[in-house]
């Protein structure tokens, strides 16, 4: 009996070495962090054109770029002949670390309950081992927006780096409360509202919203007053309390807004209400192009691979809106809306440039744009000196599908160049052992 257990025993020990070996080719590398010297690269700093010659990062920063730059001695010097190098891209909404199937709900965690709820932080449900991050990374996206869904008010987006071990650790600087705008459209085939009912109920949100604004005006107001005079008593209300920053105008509102009468609407609300707002969305910007550049509100619109909101409007009507935007004055950021394809971003981008925005203005768009619009010009966006080190080498255009990326850099650490997708291409094919005919 003892002797049984000893062989189960064994057995047990040499199947748990078998799974490890087999997880093993599973497990995505680790990023590694030092001072690297970037040679003989066609640099695209994005703001102050192309520089042929070296990049240096130190310490999580460009510390150096142009024909000269010197290393220190410890820096690992990565031959770039014939190479490119470009700022990370940037992604201004997504749902990445807060869904892994999208149809398996157990794994979303980008919709609380609720219809006004701007107190929940989307930060603090992103999974920094989610299996998309490094999927999406080594496509040269190296920043995202983690945005929350549902609801009038679905929470509080938030910018992360995609590395890192926990969420305050993937934090880039950046955090705005999300609203869906309400709308007086049909929400689909199957809405069997009729016009007048969608009239009533967007009237209701729009009130909803009305009064929030009004008593976090006047939430902000007392606790104004109470910290110069310590008897004013305020009950704490966490709805409220997360309104502030946007009350005082330190942080924006992202503004979901796609059909055209909503876009006219949503400025009007902005303008009257004296709000920092970016709208998101605007998939019907084109229609209303002029309207929004004389607001001067910035867009970030997306998905751009996406079909015409109408059935009687030009096959690439979605391909051309950002352009179309971007033409008549708009400040205009692309966005992918995904979770799972987010690395598709470069060519949300291409299909933007190809169909009226031009090359420049896409890679701007996904790139020191959106930097700007959070606020973040000085740090994101570009390759300069003191800027943080998010940028990536490739042997051509991004846009291309054939361009490799062959090294990514997030926050100057050199980020592993695989991912759940390439582990699998490398493990089906060499497969051992093979399958037999």
């Amino acid at each position: 009996m003892r002797f049984n257990k000893i062989i189960l025993c064994c057995l047990a020990c040499l199947a748990c070495l078998f799974v490890a070996g087999q997880l093993s080719a599973q497990v995505v590398g680790k990023a590694t962090k030092g001072a690297f010297l970037l040679k003989n690269a066609t640099i695209e700093t994005i703001t102050k054109g192309t520089v042929k010659g070296d990049l240096l990062i130190e310490d999580g920063k460009i510390t150096g770029v142009g024909s000269s730059v010197a290393a220190p001695a410890s820096a690992s010097v990565i031959d770039c002949t014939g190479k490119f190098i470009y700022p990370g891209f940037i992604d201004m909404g997504t749902s990445l670390g807060l869904v892994e199937v999208s149809s398996v709900s157990l794994t979303r965690d980008d919709n609380e309950l609720g219809d006004i709820k701007p107190h929940m932080e989307a930060l603090t449900a992103v999974n920094p081992s989610s299996v998309a991050i490094p999927v999406t990374r080594v496509s040269g996206v190296t920043t995202v927006i983690a945005q929350p869904g549902g609801g009038l008010i679905p929470g509080t987006a938030s910018l992360i780096n995609l590395v890192g071990y926990s969420p305050d650790e993937m934090y880039a600087g950046f955090r705005a409360i999300r609203l869906n705008f309400p709308s007086s459209g049909a929400r689909g085939r199957r809405d069997r509202r009729s016009p007048e009912d969608r009239k009533k109920e967007e009237a209701k949100k729009l009130k909803q919203i009305n009064d929030l604004w009004e008593e976090a005006e006047f939430f902000a107001k007392v606790r104004e007053a109470k910290s110069k005079d310590a008897s004013i008593r305020q009950e704490y209300d966490p709805v409220l309390e997360a309104m502030i920053p946007t009350i005082k105008g330190e942080q924006p509102v992202l503004v979901e807004v796609n059909r055209e009468d909503d876009i006219i609407a949503a400025l009007k609300w902005i303008k009257d209400n004296e709000i920092k707002a970016i709208l998101t969305g605007c998939a019907e910007g084109w229609r209303v192009a002029d309207e929004i550049a004389a607001s001067g509100v910035p867009v970030v619109t997306g998905p751009v691979i996406s079909i015409p909101t109408r059935g009687s409007d030009r096959y690439d009507r979605a391909y051309a809106n950002a352009g179309a935007m971007k033409k008549a004055g708009v400040t205009v950021a692309i966005r992918t809306d995904q979770t799972e394809n987010v690395r598709d971003l470069p060519f949300h981008a291409a299909f933007a440039a190809t169909y009226g925005m031009g090359r420049e203005a896409a890679l701007e768009a996904i790139t020191i744009v959106p930097a700007r619009m959070m606020g973040l010009g000085d740090e994101l966006g570009s390759l300069e000196v003191g800027k943080v080190a998010n940028l990536f080498i490739c042997d051509g255009d991004p846009f291309e599908t054939k361009t490799q990326i062959d090294q990514v850099f997030i926050q100057g650490w050199e980020i592993p160049m695989n991912s759940r997708h390439s582990l699998l291409y490398d493990e089906f094919l060499e497969r051992s052992p093979g399958v037999k005919n």
